[in-house]
C-alpha cells in the first residue's frame, strides 16, 4: 500500500488495501496518507469513518492525515470532531498533532480556534509559527501576521525561508511596500539571505 502510494498510484494502493485479509492501524494509516498526499481529502475522511466502524484505535499518524484532509476540504465540522477524538486519545500535546490542528483551523477559516490552539500549545517550533502566520495571511490579516512575526523574532525563534516567502508574497499581493522593506531588513540579518527563492520573492 505504501509503495503504490509513494509511486503515485492510489488506485493500486486501494486495490491492495481492499484485498488484505487482515488490516491493522498501520495499513489504514498508509492508505489514508496516500489519499492525503494526492489531495483526495474526501476519500481520506471516508476511510477514517470506515476505520472507526471497525473499532480500530487511531494513532497520531491517523489524525495527522485526517486533519490534513479536513484542511484541504475546509471541513471545519469534521476537523472539530477530529480534535475531540485527539483530546480523548490524549495526544493533543504532541507538537506535530498540534501543528496540524493549527493548520487545519487556519485553512478552514477559524482563526479564533487556530489562535487558541497556538496559544495553548505547550511546545512550539517554526512550523507552529508558520502555520499561524500563514492562517492570518490566507485570510487577509497582514497586520496580525506581521505582529506575530515580531513576537516570533523577539522570542528568538529562527524564521526559515517559508516564513519570509509567505509574508513577502502577502506584501506583494497588497502592495505593502513598507512591510516588505521591514521583512527585507530581517532577511538581511538571517541565514536565508542568499537563498534564491527568497531573493525572487523580494
Amino acid at each position: 500500500v505504501n509503495m503504490y502510494g509513494k509511486c503515485g498510484s492510489p488506485e493500486d494502493a486501494r486495490r491492495t488495501f481492499d484485498t488484505m485479509p487482515d488490516r491493522d492501524v498501520v495499513s489504514w494509516n498508509a492508505m489514508m496518507a496516500t489519499y492525503s498526499q494526492h489531495g483526495r481529502g474526501k476519500d481520506t475522511l471516508q476511510l477514517f469513518h470506515k476505520m472507526q466502524l471497525e473499532h480500530l484505535i487511531p494513532d497520531k499518524l491517523t489524525f495527522i492525515s485526517v486533519l490534513s484532509a479536513c484542511a484541504s476540504e475546509a471541513a471545519l465540522a469534521e476537523g472539530k470532531q477530529t480534535h475531540a477524538h485527539i483530546v480523548a486519545n490524549g495526544i493533543e500535546a504532541n507538537i506535530v498533532v498540534g501543528n496540524a490542528l493549527i493548520n487545519m483551523y487556519g485553512k478552514c477559516g477559524s482563526l479564533e480556534d487556530a489562535q487558541k490552539m497556538f496559544d495553548t500549545t505547550l511546545e512550539r517550533d517554526v512550523i507552529s509559527w508558520n502555520a499561524m502566520i500563514g492562517a492570518y495571511l490566507q485570510h487577509g490579516h497582514v497586520k496580525e501576521a506581521l505582529q506575530l512575526f515580531e513576537q516570533m523574532w523577539l522570542g528568538c525563534v529562527i524564521a526559515d525561508k517559508l516564513t519570509f516567502i509567505t509574508i513577502l508574497s502577502a506584501c506583494a499581493d497588497r502592495a505593502a511596500i513598507a512591510e516588505g522593506k521591514q521583512m527585507h531588513a530581517h532577511i538581511l540579518g538571517s541565514r536565508v539571505e542568499s537563498d534564491v527563492v527568497v531573493g525572487n520573492a523580494l
